[in-house]
């Protein structure tokens, strides 16, 4: 295999950057409804990358059989409401319990291929699920003494990390028979629609934004949705999943620290002592689950 003309370890780190900013801004659209953010995300990501697919991958359409429209429809859906969950809990909770909630992603997924695929728990993925939820329970609780909105911020975070467990498990077979640009730009534009039509029931309006919200928009669409996630996916040529995994697992610490930076955000104990553990216990779960590959890398934050 050929050298990189990038050092991929380098890439992964400008990647965990990427993705770092994401609840970042969205805090700084706050004032637009929380569908309403994902909604123009997901659709600016789709018609920035329409030209490319229409170039290069427009014959895979073809290819694509009822099955993968319905699972690929229903990935959809989930990836939509995944964002509507995470962008409304950043209303109510800080980004760092947010974000590291978020991140039991994971977590949730291997639950998820033990009831619908059978796959085995091992005794390490057993422990470390333990220590990350152990973690999440101490960042909830922390909240919940400081104030119930931050609670309720803390359920809509986990719900957002259930909804894009479903997404992943509704697409993981898709995506062995599509290219990641045809499976990403199919998913985005259902789940785009769906946000649409979202929008339109809860008669939310689509104008009236500032400027600054339309680069915020659009900032979503390229910075961690493009430059973060398609670094990670470049990498995984010449890097483990594992170790691109345990970067993306690295995106609490860098978002609490852009947080602080940006938006003076300060982190209390609860959150210092739990986000800590569910990180620790992340990384051991990656770890004892590597020979199995269970965590996906894909294009969520």
């Amino acid at each position: 295999m050929r050298l990189p003309p990038v050092n991929p370890y380098f890439a992964v780190i400008i990647g965990v950057i990427s993705v770092s900013t994401s609840a970042i801004l969205v805090k700084l659209a706050s004032d637009a409804p929380a569908a309403i953010i994902a909604n123009y995300r997901l659709l600016f990501a789709v018609i920035l990358m329409s030209p490319f697919i229409l170039l290069k991958y427009r014959h895979e359409f073809k290819l694509i059989q009822k099955r993968d429209w319905i699972l690929s429809s229903f990935a959809g859906v989930f990836l939509a409401f995944h964002f509507i969950f995470w962008f409304e809990s950043l209303n109510y909770t800080s980004v760092a319990s947010s974000v590291v909630l978020v991140s039991l992603q994971p977590i949730f997924a291997f639950i998820g291929t033990y009831i619908f695929f059978k796959e085995r728990f091992t005794p390490g993925a057993v422990i470390s699920m333990i220590i990350a939820l152990l973690g999440s329970i101490i960042i909830s609780w922390g909240d919940f003494q400081i104030s119930g909105m931050a609670f309720l911020g803390d359920i809509l975070a986990l719900l957002g990390a259930i909804m894009v467990t479903a997404y992943f498990l509704m697409g993981q077979s898709v995506r062995k028979r599509l290219s990641l640009m045809t499976y990403t730009f199919v998913v985005y534009g259902i789940s785009s629609l769906t946000l649409i039509i979202y929008n339109i029931v809860a008669q939310n309006s689509f104008v009236g934004f500032s400027g600054d919200h339309w680069l915020i928009f659009l900032a979503l669409a390229i910075i961690p949705t493009f430059l973060g996630h398609t670094l990670f996916n470049w990498a995984l040529k010449w890097l483990s999943t594992s170790t691109i995994s345990m970067g993306i697992v690295l995106e609490p610490i860098g978002a609490s620290i852009l947080a602080y930076i940006i938006l003076e955000e300060k982190i209390n104990w609860s959150q210092w002592l739990g986000g800590t553990i569910v990180v620790f216990g992340l990384f051991l779960f990656i770890l004892s689950t590597t020979r199995k590959a269970t965590v996906t890398i894909s294009h969520k934050r």
